[in-house]
């Protein structure tokens, strides 16, 4: 079955163009010009990957992805026309996967959207059929089910995003071991996609925010300044 993504732009010429684009490489394509609009689609239907553009009438792309991630954890890429990164930084920190700058190569958007698709694919097909409880992570008061896309901290649900998660369960692999900031951007993103350390700061970020949400006493990932993070098993 084809993967459904969902654009949500302004401009009808981005809108026809990328999603003449997208399915020609074998994708369902759902478009909608605001986010208002989008949110309405989502309660009937859920994409795979939704790419979202910030700055939009009735409801913006940030004022979306806020909505989105109160219930879903679906990847999100943003498409962003600003010369500065406020938008870009606060995206991650809201729980965007990726961003790509305006004007954009509609190769490169594909090229994204495909490598993050293979990085969910890799979670959901982790394992084999019939071996749900093996490959489980436990450390201490977390637990990682990457069949499931299961964050529990101390019993309560965490909900992560994909790149989140293989973060997190890069660090909680080996806890105590520090993982730089370039290896962490080797788990969670491929080659053909340039990001820098604050990408990796701002996920984490946002880590440690939702764990706090559920336990406010969280430090489980350590900063190590100049070096990386480690996982702390508590």
């Amino acid at each position: 079955m084809a993967s459904k993504i969902m654009l949500v732009d302004d401009d009808q010429n981005i809108l026809t163009s990328v999603s003449m684009a997208v399915e020609s490489e074998g994708f369902d394509v759902v478009t909608y010009n605001d986010g208002a609009a989008a949110l309405e689609g989502l309660a009937k239907d859920l994409p795979d990957l939704a790419v979202f553009d910030i700055k939009m009438p009735r409801m913006d792309g940030m004022e979306l992805l806020r909505r989105v991630r109160e219930k879903h954890d679906f990847p999100v890429i943003f498409l962003t026309s600003k010369d500065d990164e406020i938008d870009e930084m606060l995206g991650l920190k809201m729980g965007a996967d990726d961003y790509i700058k305006k004007p954009f190569s509609q190769r490169l958007l594909i090229e994204r959207i495909k490598t993050i698709l293979r990085r969910v694919d890799a979670v959901q097909k982790s394992k084999t059929d019939g071996e749900d409880e093996d490959g489980v992570l436990i450390r201490g008061r977390l637990k990682l089910d990457p069949v499931r896309h299961v964050c529990e901290w101390g019993g309560q649900d965490v909900k992560l995003t994909v790149t989140e998660f293989l973060i997190l369960e890069a660090l909680s692999h080996r806890p105590g071991h520090v993982k730089s900031r370039d290896q962490l951007m080797d788990i969670a993103y491929n080659d053909d996609v340039y990001v820098d350390d604050r990408t990796i700061d701002s996920h984490i970020k946002r880590l440690r925010k939702k764990f706090r949400n559920v336990d406010p006493d969280f430090d489980g990932i350590e900063t190590l300044y100049g070096v990386g993070y480690r996982y702390t098993e508590s």
